[in-house]
């Protein structure tokens, strides 16, 4: 049991990496860049591979319920990372322009942020009654329970590296 927080520790601690290694990306004057979105895409493959194993570990499935789950949990998961990198890719917006924003770019990164966190909840919404399909109600609830603990974690581990939009003078 010790290794599954050792687990989450990981994958919270690996994903605080990315925002400022973006940082480091997009800051030419401060020197050669260190991190490369090469790097950032093998970073988030090695994530989704953690908290697939850490899913498993408290998921608890059947050899017929994993037969039928992780097929469905692997399409959710692709899902997931094509908005992950429309995330990742607002976030890097962001650290290009920072300093910088006008009044219109905050507004549009705002709204576009959260139109992001709406199609998460849609997609989770639209694979609940799919997941239901393939495992009992309270094993279903236990995914999505994990899958927001994980995500709720990491999401607020990168907003913490975030610094907040400075007003121009």
């Amino acid at each position: 049991m010790r290794k599954q927080p050792i687990l989450l520790l990981f994958l919270v601690s690996a994903w605080a990496l990315i925002v400022p290694a973006t940082y480091a990306q997009t800051d030419a004057s401060k020197g050669d860049p260190t991190v490369t979105d090469q790097d950032i895409k093998l970073l988030r493959k090695d994530l989704r591979s953690e908290k697939k194993q850490l899913i498993a570990a408290h998921l608890k499935l059947t050899e017929a319920e994993a037969t039928k789950f992780w097929p469905v949990y692997d399409q959710y998961s692709a899902e997931m990372a094509k908005l992950g990198d429309q995330k990742y890719a607002l976030i890097k917006e962001y650290a290009q322009n920072f300093g910088s924003l006008t009044d219109e770019q905050a507004q549009s990164l705002t709204k576009r942020s959260l139109g992001l966190d709406e199609a998460i909840a849609q997609l989770r919404i639209k694979y609940v009654p799919i997941v239901n399909g393939v495992l009992p109600g309270t094993k279903t609830a236990t995914f999505f329970q994990l899958e927001r603990r994980i995500m709720g974690l990491i999401d607020l581990q990168v907003a913490s590296q975030i610094p907040l939009v400075q007003e121009q003078n």
